[in-house]
C-alpha cells in the first residue's frame, strides 16, 4: 500500500480511514474496562469471592501480554490484516463463551481467550508505523489512542448502567456486538499495509535479540509499562476502593472510574498537535512526571486524612493525562528503534506493557482489605511512576551518548 494514495473510507485498496484506527484500539480498552463495576454482582452470580472475579483482570492482561510476543512477528511474517480479522473474530466467540459460561472456571477461561482481541491494540500501532516515520508515527499513533481514550471515558459508566438495569450479562452482548461492527469495518477499510517479510516464523521470532540488544528499545519498553503500571494497578484496585472503601453503587462507580481517560484524551490530543514539534522524549519525560505528580499529590491527601472519592478518582485526571502523553510517543520511539521490525516491536513492547501491568494488578487485589484502605494501590503507583520517570532519562541520556538526540 502507498501511503500517497487518497484515503477513501470502506475502500481496503486505499490508506485506512484514521477511524477504522480509532476503533481497533478502542476495542481492546472496552474488553479490558467496560465490565468492571460489574465485579461485585459477578463475583455474587457465580457465587465466588470478589478476589477470584477479580483474576478476570490480571489473567486478561497476562493473556495479553503473551498473545502480543506473538501477534508482532506473525504479522510482520503474514501481514496486518488477516491477523486481525481472524483475532477480532476469535475475540467474538470468547465473549459468548463468557456470556453463557457456567462456572467461575468457564467464565475465567473465555475471559482469557478474550484477550486475543491485543491484535487490535498492536496492529492498530504498526500499521501507522507502516506509513509513518517517528515523529509523525507519534502524532498519529495520538489520534489513533484518543478513541482509545474516550473508550474507558464512557464504557465503565456505559457497563454499570447495564448491569444496574439488565444483569452483568448487557455488558459483554455490547461487546460482542461492537466487535461485531469493529470487524465488518475493518474488513472493507484496512488492506494490507506490510509487505510480508519472506521469512519463516522461526527466523522472525530469532531477530528478538535485535531488539532486545537495545538500550533505547528498553528505556522506552519501560517508560511505558511503567508509567501504565499506574493506570493497570489502578484497574486492579479502584473497583474495590470504590465498592468498599468509599461505599458507591455501581452505576456511580462506573461514572467516577472513568476519570483517568479525561486525561488520558488530553494528552493524546496533545501528542497529536505537538510530536513533531517537541519531540517524543520531550513528551514521555512530560507524561512520566504527570503521571508521578498525581500519584504523589493523590498520597499526600490521603495520608493528611482527606481522602475521598472526589480526590481519589480526581487525581487520576493527572496519571491519565501522564499515560496519554507517555505512551503513544514510547511506542512510537520503540517501533522506531528497527522500522523493519515495527510489528515484533509493537508485539514485545505491548507485551512487557501489559505483562507489568497484570503483575501489579494482582499485587494490587491481594494487597488490598478493608483494613488496609486504599493505601497499598496508591504506593503501587506511586513507585510505579518514579520508576518511569527514571526510564525515559535513560533514553534521552543514550540519545545523547550516540549524538541522535
Amino acid at each position: 500500500m502507498i501511503k500517497d494514495n487518497p484515503v477513501r473510507f470502506l475502500d481496503k485498496t486505499s490508506p485506512p480511514h484514521i477511524s477504522t484506527l480509532i476503533l481497533l484500539s478502542g476495542i481492546g480498552a472496552l474488553a479490558m474496562n467496560m465490565f468492571l463495576p460489574s465485579l461485585p454482582a459477578m463475583a455474587e452470580y457465580f457465587d465466588a469471592d470478589y478476589a477470584v472475579m477479580q483474576l478476570s483482570v490480571p489473567l486478561y492482561l497476562l493473556c495479553s501480554a503473551v498473545l502480543q510476543v506473538l501477534i508482532g512477528p506473525i504479522s510482520d511474517n503474514l501481514g496486518r490484516r488477516n491477523v486481525l480479522l481472524w483475532g477480532l473474530a476469535i475475540y467474538m466467540v470468547a465473549t459468548v463463551g463468557c456470556i453463557y459460561a457456567p462456572t467461575t472456571a468457564v467464565f475465567l477461561a473465555f475471559r482469557c481467550v478474550q484477550a486475543i482481541v491485543a491484535v487490535s491494540m498492536v496492529l492498530s500501532r504498526a500499521v501507522v508505523r507502516d506509513m509513518f516515520a517517528q515523529d509523525k508515527a507519534a502524532s498519529m499513533i495520538g489520534y489513533v489512542t484518543m478513541g482509545m481514550a474516550l473508550v474507558p471515558m464512557i464504557s465503565p459508566a456505559v457497563g454499570g448502567l447495564l448491569e444496574q438495569s439488565f444483569g452483568w450479562q448487557a455488558t459483554f452482548w455490547a461487546m460482542f456486538w461492537i466487535g461485531a461492527l469493529v470487524l465488518a469495518i475493518t474488513w472493507f477499510d484496512l488492506g494490507e499495509t506490510h509487505v510480508a517479510s519472506g521469512r519463516t516464523l522461526t527466523q522472525q521470532f530469532a531477530e528478538y535479540p535485535e531488539l532486545l540488544g537495545s538500550p533505547r528499545f528498553w528505556g522506552y519498553s519501560m517508560a511505558a509499562a511503567c508509567c501504565s503500571g499506574a493506570f493497570f494497578a489502578y484497574l486492579g484496585g479502584a473497583p474495590f476502593v470504590g465498592s468498599v472503601v468509599f461505599g458507591m453503587e455501581p452505576a456511580e462507580l462506573g461514572i467516577y472510574f472513568g476519570a483517568p481517560a479525561v486525561g488520558y484524551f488530553l494528552g493524546n490530543f496533545i501528542t497529536a498537535r505537538k510530536a513533531t514539534v517537541v519531540g517524543v522524549n520531550t513528551l514521555v519525560l512530560w507524561g512520566c512526571l504527570a503521571n508521578a505528580i498525581g500519584g504523589s499529590v493523590s498520597m499526600m491527601i490521603f495520608l493528611l486524612g482527606y481522602g475521598s472519592p472526589l480526590s481519589f478518582f480526581g487525581m487520576m485526571t493527572l496519571v491519565g493525562l501522564g499515560n496519554g502523553l507517555c505512551i503513544p510517543n514510547a511506542t512510537a520511539g520503540l517501533l522506531s528503534v528497527r522500522p523493519h521490525l515495527a510489528g515484533t516491536a509493537s508485539g514485545l513492547g505491548g507485551a512487557i506493557m501489559i505483562g507489568g501491568g497484570a503483575g501489579l494488578s494482582i499485587l494490587a487485589g491481594a494487597l488490598l482489605s478493608e483494613e488496609t484502605g486504599a493505601y497499598p494501590l496508591l504506593w503501587i503507583m506511586l513507585a510505579t511512576a518514579v520508576a518511569g520517570v527514571a526510564s525515559i532519562l535513560v533514553v534521552i541520556r543514550r540519545e545523547r551518548a550516540l549524538g541522535i538526540a
